[in-house]
C-alpha cells in the first residue's frame, strides 16, 4: 500500500477535488514516515491507551492530590497489560 502512495498523490493533484490537493502534497514533506507507516505492522496503540489512562486519572486528580497519590493512582488503575515501573514494590507504603 505504501509503495502506491506517490502514484495516489499524483492522482489526487490532477483531480481538483476540494481539500485533496492541498492535503497530498503535504504528505510528501516526509513520504518515507507516511509510506512505513502504511506498510509496517506494528503500532504505537498500546502506548497512546496508556498515555490517555494517565492523562485521564491526572485529570481526575487535579487540583485535590499531590504527586505521591498520583503516583499511586496510575500504579494502582486497572490496565490491559503489564507496565514496568521503576520504584518500591508497594506504592501505597512509597506514599508514607
Amino acid at each position: 500500500m505504501g509503495a502506491q502512495l506517490p502514484a495516489w498523490i499524483d492522482v489526487v493533484d490532477a483531480s481538483q477535488l476540494p481539500g485533496l490537493p492541498g492535503f497530498a502534497p503535504h504528505l510528501l514533506r516526509d513520504l518515507d514516515a507516511v509510506t512505513a507507516g502504511l506498510t509496517l505492522h506494528w503500532s504505537s496503540g498500546s502506548i497512546e491507551g496508556a498515555v490517555n489512562r494517565i492523562r485521564k486519572i491526572k485529570r481526575q486528580l487535579y487540583g485535590r492530590a499531590g504527586f505521591a497519590l498520583l503516583r499511586t493512582m496510575i500504579l494502582l488503575s486497572p490496565h490491559s497489560g503489564p507496565v514496568p515501573v521503576a520504584g518500591p514494590a508497594n506504592p501505597i507504603e512509597a506514599g508514607q
